[in-house]
Protein backbone atom coordinates (compact mmCIF):
# COMPACT_ATOMS: atom_id res chain seq x y z
CA UNK A 1 0.00 0.00 0.00
CA UNK A 2 1.26 3.32 -1.23
CA UNK A 3 -1.04 5.40 0.84
CA UNK A 4 -2.42 5.55 4.34
CA UNK A 5 -4.36 7.48 6.90
CA UNK A 6 -6.23 7.21 10.46
CA UNK A 7 -9.17 9.60 11.39
CA UNK A 8 -8.66 12.17 14.64
CA UNK A 9 -8.68 9.37 17.49
CA UNK A 10 -7.53 6.45 15.30
CA UNK A 11 -10.05 4.04 14.93
CA UNK A 12 -10.55 3.90 11.81
CA UNK A 13 -7.28 3.54 9.16
CA UNK A 14 -7.11 3.55 5.21
CA UNK A 15 -4.44 2.20 3.34
CA UNK A 16 -4.85 2.28 -1.07
CA UNK A 17 -2.75 2.32 -3.56
CA UNK A 18 -1.58 3.93 -6.42
CA UNK A 19 -4.31 2.69 -8.85
CA UNK A 20 -6.99 5.12 -6.80
CA UNK A 21 -7.01 9.11 -5.94
CA UNK A 22 -8.95 9.43 -2.33
CA UNK A 23 -9.85 13.07 -1.08
CA UNK A 24 -10.97 13.34 2.06
CA UNK A 25 -14.03 15.32 1.97
CA UNK A 26 -14.83 15.01 5.99
CA UNK A 27 -13.14 13.48 8.59
CA UNK A 28 -14.37 13.15 12.61
CA UNK A 29 -14.33 10.47 15.32
CA UNK A 30 -16.96 8.22 13.55
CA UNK A 31 -16.00 8.21 9.99
CA UNK A 32 -14.19 9.29 7.79
CA UNK A 33 -15.81 10.38 4.03
CA UNK A 34 -13.76 10.31 0.41
CA UNK A 35 -14.24 10.73 -2.81
CA UNK A 36 -12.77 8.31 -4.46
CA UNK A 37 -11.59 7.60 -8.13
CA UNK A 38 -10.21 4.78 -9.90
CA UNK A 39 -7.71 5.59 -12.15
CA UNK A 40 -7.64 2.71 -14.64
CA UNK A 41 -11.63 2.66 -14.81
CA UNK A 42 -12.01 6.16 -14.49
CA UNK A 43 -14.56 5.20 -11.79
CA UNK A 44 -15.81 7.83 -9.41
CA UNK A 45 -17.56 7.17 -6.14
CA UNK A 46 -18.12 8.22 -2.83
CA UNK A 47 -16.67 6.17 0.32
CA UNK A 48 -17.75 6.81 4.00
CA UNK A 49 -15.59 4.43 6.64
CA UNK A 50 -17.30 4.37 9.49
CA UNK A 51 -16.72 2.73 13.16
CA UNK A 52 -19.76 3.94 15.85
CA UNK A 53 -19.87 3.97 19.64
CA UNK A 54 -21.85 1.39 21.21
CA UNK A 55 -23.91 3.72 23.11
CA UNK A 56 -27.17 4.79 21.42
CA UNK A 57 -27.08 8.47 22.12
CA UNK A 58 -23.11 8.89 21.22
CA UNK A 59 -24.10 7.41 17.86
CA UNK A 60 -26.71 10.29 16.83
CA UNK A 61 -23.97 12.23 15.40
CA UNK A 62 -23.22 9.82 12.59
CA UNK A 63 -26.59 9.19 11.63
CA UNK A 64 -26.89 13.31 11.27
CA UNK A 65 -24.16 13.23 9.45
CA UNK A 66 -25.21 10.55 7.10
CA UNK A 67 -28.75 12.10 6.80
CA UNK A 68 -26.37 15.38 5.81
CA UNK A 69 -24.20 13.42 2.73
CA UNK A 70 -27.36 11.55 1.69
CA UNK A 71 -28.97 14.94 0.99
CA UNK A 72 -26.18 16.58 -0.67
CA UNK A 73 -26.10 14.14 -2.69
CA UNK A 74 -26.39 14.38 -6.79
CA UNK A 75 -27.00 10.75 -8.27
CA UNK A 76 -23.57 9.22 -7.18
CA UNK A 77 -22.64 6.04 -6.02
CA UNK A 78 -21.84 6.02 -2.54
CA UNK A 79 -20.59 3.35 -0.34
CA UNK A 80 -20.91 3.30 3.03
CA UNK A 81 -18.76 0.44 5.37
CA UNK A 82 -17.90 -0.11 8.67
CA UNK A 83 -18.47 -1.19 12.07
CA UNK A 84 -21.88 0.62 12.88
CA UNK A 85 -22.39 -1.25 16.55
CA UNK A 86 -26.13 -2.47 15.78
CA UNK A 87 -28.14 -5.16 14.27
CA UNK A 88 -31.12 -5.13 11.99
CA UNK A 89 -33.00 -8.14 12.51
CA UNK A 90 -33.32 -10.86 15.35
CA UNK A 91 -31.60 -12.59 13.03
CA UNK A 92 -28.55 -11.00 12.95
CA UNK A 93 -27.69 -11.97 16.92
CA UNK A 94 -27.44 -15.24 18.80
CA UNK A 95 -27.29 -15.94 22.66
CA UNK A 96 -27.73 -13.99 25.45
CA UNK A 97 -31.17 -12.03 26.86
CA UNK A 98 -33.97 -11.69 23.39
CA UNK A 99 -32.91 -8.30 21.80
CA UNK A 100 -34.80 -5.20 21.83
CA UNK A 101 -35.52 -3.93 18.43
CA UNK A 102 -36.33 -0.39 19.26
CA UNK A 103 -32.32 -0.44 19.65
CA UNK A 104 -32.32 -0.36 16.01
CA UNK A 105 -35.04 1.33 14.53
CA UNK A 106 -33.28 4.74 14.56
CA UNK A 107 -30.75 3.32 12.63
CA UNK A 108 -33.18 1.50 9.86
CA UNK A 109 -34.51 4.98 9.68
CA UNK A 110 -31.61 6.75 8.87
CA UNK A 111 -30.25 4.21 5.98
CA UNK A 112 -34.14 4.11 4.27
CA UNK A 113 -33.67 7.97 4.56
CA UNK A 114 -30.14 7.72 2.94
CA UNK A 115 -31.41 5.20 0.10
CA UNK A 116 -29.08 2.60 1.20
CA UNK A 117 -28.82 -1.09 0.47
CA UNK A 118 -27.02 -3.99 2.92
CA UNK A 119 -24.61 -5.73 0.47
CA UNK A 120 -24.92 -8.95 2.59
CA UNK A 121 -21.83 -10.97 3.36
CA UNK A 122 -20.00 -13.67 2.58
CA UNK A 123 -18.93 -16.32 4.96
CA UNK A 124 -19.13 -16.15 8.51
CA UNK A 125 -22.64 -14.47 9.38
CA UNK A 126 -21.37 -12.80 12.51
CA UNK A 127 -19.27 -10.50 12.95
CA UNK A 128 -18.39 -10.10 16.69
CA UNK A 129 -18.31 -12.01 19.62
CA UNK A 130 -18.03 -11.21 23.49
CA UNK A 131 -16.04 -14.06 23.90
CA UNK A 132 -17.45 -15.60 26.79
CA UNK A 133 -17.46 -19.18 27.81
CA UNK A 134 -19.48 -20.91 25.31
CA UNK A 135 -22.68 -21.29 27.28
CA UNK A 136 -22.37 -17.30 27.98
CA UNK A 137 -21.62 -16.35 24.19
CA UNK A 138 -23.20 -13.66 22.35
CA UNK A 139 -22.63 -13.13 18.51
CA UNK A 140 -23.64 -10.45 16.76
CA UNK A 141 -23.81 -8.95 12.59
CA UNK A 142 -22.10 -5.83 13.21
CA UNK A 143 -20.58 -4.80 10.55
CA UNK A 144 -21.64 -4.19 6.96
CA UNK A 145 -21.29 -2.50 3.69
CA UNK A 146 -24.30 -0.40 2.37
CA UNK A 147 -24.50 0.94 -0.98
CA UNK A 148 -26.61 3.27 -2.50
CA UNK A 149 -28.86 2.71 -5.85
CA UNK A 150 -27.23 5.20 -8.17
Amino acid sequence: MEHAMSNCNGKIWLFWNLDIDCKVIDEDEHQITCEMVHNELHTKFTNTFVYVKCKDHLRRPLWDKMLQHASSRTNSLWCAVGDYNVITSTEEKRGGVPYNMRKSMEFIAVTEACGLMDLGFSGQKFTWSNNRGLHNRVWKRLDRAMINDS
